[in-house]
């Protein structure tokens, strides 16, 4: 419910944002010449796409959280709201009033992870589907400082940014599927979906551990898609 709606309540919210463009996701500094156009969506089962993921051995070195800037001014650089208000807006089962300097009031979320309605955009985490960190260790570290930029504030693809409760957010931290996985049993196969979607978007690796727990929690998912579109 929460996806078909995204895109809907945002345009209502922001009126006057700016048109997406999945080559230079908000934040990306561009010229003045037309984007390209973006790349065409792919769809595959679930233990499919897991397996197109790229096989690779993580790494952590060098890793710092502002090596990724976010949050940034959004999608409507105007409109006074950062990334982090967008998706709340977008988001939200019921939508909530925007104030002056996107200041948010009322309105109610549903955070999938573990299946609670949260009424106070505070008590909400925006969740990086695939971490910062992990997304470091998986190939990010050898991208430039505009595309990492792009990534943390990604809302070309409905599967990256997430709002949830703080403290689902933070229990999962920086770790992949092999490590932690909602607590909802009802998450489970959206959540791998979304993982892997993420991952398939950004071309980023998995590493064994990851990669063997995917396609063994695919088998109990069948009828689960992955969509994505390749991020340029």
């Amino acid at each position: 419910m929460i996806i078909r709606l995204r895109h809907a309540l945002l345009a209502a919210a922001c009126a006057a944002a700016l048109p997406l463009a999945l080559t230079a996701p908000a934040g990306a500094t561009t010229g003045t010449s037309a984007p390209a156009a973006p790349a065409p969506a792919e769809t595959a089962p679930l233990t499919a796409a897991a397996a197109l993921l790229p096989a690779g051995v993580e790494d952590r070195t060098g890793y710092e959280r502002d090596s990724f800037r976010h949050w940034n001014a959004g999608l409507n650089a105007t409109d006074g709201c950062n990334t982090r208000a967008e998706v709340l807006i977008a988001e939200a089962v019921e939508a909530p009033a925007v104030g002056a300097r996107c200041a948010l009031g009322g309105g109610s979320w549903w955070s999938y992870y573990d299946e609670q309605t949260v009424t106070s955009a505070g008590a909400l985490d925006i969740d990086h589907m695939v971490p910062l960190a992990e997304a470091w260790d998986s190939g990010a570290s050898d991208w430039t400082a505009a595309r990492r930029e792009a990534y943390a504030n990604d809302q070309g693809q409905a599967s990256s940014l997430v709002a949830v409760t703080a403290r689902s957010n933070r229990q999962k931290s920086d770790q992949d599927p092999a490590d932690w996985l909602p607590p909802a049993a009802d998450a489970l196969c959206r959540y791998l979906s979304e993982w892997t979607a993420t991952k398939l978007r950004w071309g980023l690796a998995a590493d064994q551990a990851e990669r063997d727990r995917l396609l063994s929690l695919s088998t109990g998912c069948a009828g689960t898609a992955v969509t994505w579109t390749p991020a340029r």
